[in-house]
């Protein structure tokens, strides 16, 4: 067979597997054996081409980019398993309660604030589900609404640094994780911020969608002044501390990651939860977490390393920086294919087997349309451009990620249809702000 043609036919086969049911990690190793062993027949490499394998995991193991990805996991889980995620968005509930809808821009304002403590979609959203949702709806929040705000909120920890998320992108692209963060930091806050106009906008044309907290659940909550500083500033000053370290260059991500897990863990005990429930929870998720990572990237190494050898690599780099439009052309295809991938795949999976292969196209293209471009400034901003799509795709039904996790937190009473409805305007906020960025690169690249 034309090895032009075991490329191709290596893809077809590993979304055979994953669309079977088998994991994407066996899927990727499976496929990585079989196409090897048909290119040592057909001649087109040896065993010895194999026995780099060994050497390609050694690097991964050592990738000290990527140790930043179990601190991370463990301060995000750390927060939310001592209950201070669930402390933080009752009193910002509180605080905005006089405002309508201010129950729902506290939604926003912790999923932020959870965005850049956690870095994962999935913890955020069940986490602001089994928090919020209630809430919201004791006080006469509509369903859709409020799940639709929740769900949008959640989708933050994907754009907001210092993500985990950001963190893979950057290994993958091979660019600068703190700069990544840097890049990120606009468009992740700026689509908090146009959630949170959104919502004001609603509730002043619809009360009756949100409306305002009652005089007396305010009245009942004696010095909410001194509950709002001793709940909202140790989590702030935290997540300053390792964005800024970062930013300063002071400490590599790793190293800032690391802070954060111990200042988790701080926290905790200063508020008298740290536990050995809480603490041995955090490293079990943790630990399950982290070895997805690791299986994902053996298998991706694997497979890698078999589409290499089979000239793959060229024949991907040379369909797409030949389409049609250029760079116009190959953004096209390149968020279509990540956002359609988002409805069936996790972020991880998608990092591992289509990154590798879209950033030699990326850094051609953008090196020949910005040749005035400081170092990676352009990489920088297409992986925001990345972080972003897939943060739209997580949102979109009827396949969402996100949408699922909810899903499984909501109460059966609340119709799968009712969670779609409130997530369709944030996910045309999501796409006008895809839009902005992707037409205005400045929007990254002004901080770098």
């Amino acid at each position: 067979m034309n090895a032009d043609l075991l490329g191709p036919l290596m893809f077809v086969v590993v979304f055979l597997l994953i669309f079977l049911g088998y994991p994407v990690a066996f899927s990727l190793g499976g496929a990585a054996l079989i196409f090897a062993v048909i290119g040592v027949d057909a001649g087109y490499f040896g065993w010895d081409y194999m026995a780099l394998f060994p050497e390609r995991v050694f690097g991964v193991m050592s990738n000290q980019v990527l140790l930043a990805v179990p601190f991370f996991i463990f301060m995000g889980t750390m927060l939310e398993r001592s209950r201070l995620a669930e402390d933080l968005l009752r009193t910002i509930g509180l605080l905005f309660g006089p405002v309508r809808g201010g129950l729902a821009l506290a939604v926003v304002f912790v999923g932020a604030l959870l965005a850049a403590a956690t870095g994962v979609v999935g913890a955020s959203v069940v986490a602001m589900g089994m928090i919020s949702l209630p809430i919201m709806r004791r006080y006469g929040y509509s369903d859709p609404l409020a799940t639709g705000t929740i769900a949008a909120s959640g989708t933050l920890g994907q754009i907001i640094p210092p993500s985990i998320v950001l963190v893979v992108l950057g290994d993958q692209l091979g660019v600068s994780v703190g700069k990544l963060f840097l890049g990120a930091l606009t468009p992740g806050v700026g689509l908090a911020l146009l959630f949170a106009l959104y919502l004001i906008v609603l509730a002043r044309l619809r009360p009756e969608l949100a409306p305002a907290l009652p005089p007396e659940e305010r009245e009942a909550v004696k010095d909410l002044k001194r509950q709002v500083l001793l709940v909202l500033i140790p989590p702030l000053f935290l997540i300053l501390v390792v964005l800024g370290s970062i930013f300063a260059g002071v400490a590599t991500p790793t190293e800032a990651g690391a802070l954060g897990a111990v200042g988790a863990m701080v926290l905790a005990k200063m508020h008298g939860r740290l536990n050995r429930e809480t603490h041995g929870g955090t490293m079990h998720e943790t630990l399950r977490l982290t070895c997805m990572v690791v299986f994902l990237l053996v298998g991706s190494t694997a497979f890698a390393l078999v589409f290499r050898g089979l000239n793959g690599d060229v024949w991907i780099e040379e369909l797409l920086t030949n389409l049609p439009g250029g760079l116009i052309g190959f953004l096209i295809v390149a968020n279509l294919s990540v956002f359609l991938l988002g409805f069936f795949i996790d972020f991880f999976e998608i990092a591992f087997i289509l990154l590798p292969l879209l950033a030699p196209a990326a850094r051609v293209l953008c090196g020949e349309y910005f040749p005035d471009a400081v170092g990676d400034e352009y990489m920088i901003w297409f992986g925001v451009m990345i972080a972003m799509n897939l943060q739209t795709s997580f949102l979109t039904p009827p396949f969402g990620f996100s949408l699922f996790y909810l899903r499984g937190v909501t109460p059966r009473e609340i119709p799968t249809t009712a969670i779609y409805k409130g997530a369709v305007p944030f996910i045309a906020i999501q796409l006008v702000a895809l839009a902005v960025v992707a037409a205005f690169p400045a929007v990254v690249t002004y901080l770098l």
